[in-house]
């Protein structure tokens, strides 16, 4: 556990010191279905914010790492690496209804330090849609609301998007996940996120996809 810990670390550690800079983001990239109980997940998103009128793409990697404590809630740490931009939050998720669709709830809030004194704070809520197209794969549809501020300013803004997803089984302990954030206003600007999610098994319990 902590070799592999240690492993994904040393990754996530090479793949931000190649990202240039970006502005301050929280992603979804998961599905409505929460991590299952007992289960700890390990993931890694490189993740490309899309310039607008010509402006060049941004580069960056969101990591999360995640625990499911009852077979409907979890929660998960994540944390963005930039070249001059550091975020670091949590997000708690509820399984809120199964069946065809399946749809959950989250709360959280990050803090993002953009070097030179200057930090940004933001409370963030997603609601998320899913469901199965096969037993390896899953498609997801949400919307998620940041609402940020800046400190020593009296200027706060919102950043909003349109996001749907897939969530590919690869392995019982690993998926493959994709996703489109479509910004809805000026300060939320559009991106790709992929990369991979691995789950790791608690004592006496199967360690498996969230997937069913």
């Amino acid at each position: 556990m902590r070799r592999m810990l240690a492993v994904a670390g040393a990754v996530v550690g090479l793949l931000a010191g190649l990202a240039p800079p970006a502005s301050a983001q929280s992603f979804i990239l998961n599905s409505a279905e929460t991590i299952n109980r007992g289960n700890v997940k390990i993931s890694a998103f490189p993740t490309v914010l899309l310039g607008d009128d010509g402006a060049p793409n941004s580069w960056g990697v969101a990591t999360r790492l995640g625990y499911g404590f009852t077979d409907w809630f979890d929660v998960e740490g994540k944390v963005g690496f930039f070249d001059g931009l550091n975020l670091y939050g949590a997000d708690a998720e509820a399984w809120i209804f199964r069946g065809d669709v399946d749809i959950s709830l989250s709360l959280g809030g990050h803090l993002a330090d953009v070097g030179a004194g200057s930090s940004s704070k933001a409370v963030d809520v997603a609601g998320l849609l899913s469901g199965h197209v096969s037993p390896w794969l899953e498609v997801y549809g949400g919307v998620s609301l940041s609402f940020e501020s800046l400190d020593d300013s009296d200027h706060d803004f919102t950043r909003a998007y349109v996001v749907p997803g897939v969530e590919i089984r690869i392995t019982r302990q690993l998926d493959f996940l994709a996703e489109y954030g479509l910004g809805l206003n000026d300060d939320s600007p559009n991106y790709v996120g992929f990369g991979l999610a691995f789950y790791v098994k608690d004592t006496g319990r199967p360690a498996r996809s969230s997937l069913r």
